[in-house]
Parts: C-alpha cells; structure tokens; sequence
C-alpha cells in the first residue's frame, strides 16, 4: 500500500469526510482491520480564507507548495488536496515535488465521461464557479460543457459554502436554495450537477437532484485509494 499525502483543513469538516472516506474504503477492500497509510498536513483555514478573499493567490501558492513539500519529506507517495478551489494552483504544487498530485477535476471528470455525459452544472465557491482554472480543464480536457448558476445564484451558494457549511453548521433552507439552484441550472440543460466544493455533500445529495450528482468529496478521496491500492489489485 502507497502513503496517500493530504492537504487537508479547507475546511477541516470535508476533510474529516476525506479521512473517513478513505480509512473505510481500504477497510472494505482489504478487509479484517486494515486502514490507509496516509499523512495529513491540515492548515488554519481563517488564514486561507482571507488570502482567498484578498486575491492573494501567489501567497496562497506559496503555502499550497510549502505543504507539499512537507508532505513529501514525511514520507507521502502523491498528493491530494482536500478542497476543489485551492486547485486553482495545482500545476505550481505539482511542480515543487516530485511525487504525483492527484487531481480533483480529473477524476471527477473521468467518472462524467464514463457515464457519457456531456452537459453538467457546476456548484462550488465563486472562485471555482466563475475563474477557468477548473471549468477549463473540464472542457479543455475532457469536452464537457460547463453551465454555472447566474450572478445572484452564484452569491448564494458561495455565501452558503462560507457562512455555514465550512463552519458545520447545516441548515434546511440553505439545501431548500441549492435545491432552486440545482433545478435553474437542469432547465437549462445540466445533465448533472458537480458538486464542486467538499463541502457541499454535508448539504445536498443525490435525493436533492433530478439528474445524477457528482460528489467530487467522495470521487476525489476513491482516486487516492484506487492509487495507494493499485498494487493489491
């Protein structure tokens, strides 16, 4: 089994999902009391949230890197980052080690195409809803077009992302409004709706959609196991 390096605390509350994930599924696979070799480097998400909201993404890299790094030296086989928006500096991460980065899109968009599915709904903060650090690579890559909820829609579901759901706090109107969101964005034609934080699954499932859902959470942390198990398979 490979040691499975996470940069984790964006927000510590998807990141205790990722750990949870990933422990059970080594378990299931290998069975009896097996869990994963892992490391997890965790930050202080306050600080992180406010270079977020500053712009300041050098400095945000710089951190993402220096992470990396020591994830590396404590003995990490590959990186993975616990939060879709921080892999708007995933190429610079990838670039300051030199064990695999395990990419969030990749795999949740490999899972789409699998399906055969062209047109899907992107739910996330407004850095991962409106930048194209994500959205490009999903179409660029893959040929997935990519519809995102209007100014106003947008507002609510970032303002959710930060306001509740990283705090952990899970409010039946905050899902009644992703619900509204969800329906726009299959109106308009979304095959299926990415749920493009790791947050998000703490809200809405697949009972709160009318066409498919990808958890990126829950793709994200099975990539890590498929890889760390590759060997025993």
């Amino acid at each position: 089994m490979k040691t499975i390096g996470l940069i984790g605390g964006m927000s510590w509350e998807s990141s205790a999902e990722y750990y949870r994930m990933i422990n059970e599924q080594v378990r299931d696979r290998l069975g009896s009391t097996h869990s994963a070799q892992s490391i997890m480097l965790s930050v202080d998400f306050a600080e992180i949230e406010a270079l977020q909201h500053q712009g300041q993404w050098d400095k945000l890299a710089e951190k993402m890197c220096h992470a990396a790094r020591q994830l590396q030296q404590g003995g990490a086989e590959c990186i993975v980052i616990c939060t879709n928006t921080m892999h708007r500096m995933a190429e610079q991460v990838q670039n300051s080690v030199c064990i695999p980065l395990l990419h969030i899109a990749d795999a949740t968009a490999e899972q789409i195409c699998r399906q055969k599915l062209r047109k899907v709904g992107l739910l996330g903060t407004e850095f991962t809803m409106k930048q194209d650090f994500y959205k490009g690579r999903l179409t660029d890559k893959y040929g997935l077009q990519v519809l995102i909820p209007n100014d106003h829609d947008c507002q609510i579901v970032h303002k959710i992302i930060y306001n509740e759901l990283v705090s952990g706090i899970i409010r039946e109107e905050s899902r009644q409004q992703y619900r509204k969101i969800i329906k726009h964005l299959v109106d308009a034609g979304a095959e299926a709706i990415i749920l493009g934080c790791t947050e998000i699954m703490l809200l809405v499932s697949e009972a709160d959609s009318p066409v498919p859902v990808f958890d990126t959470t829950a793709i994200h942390a099975t990539a890590a196991v498929n890889w760390a198990l590759a060997d025993k398979q």
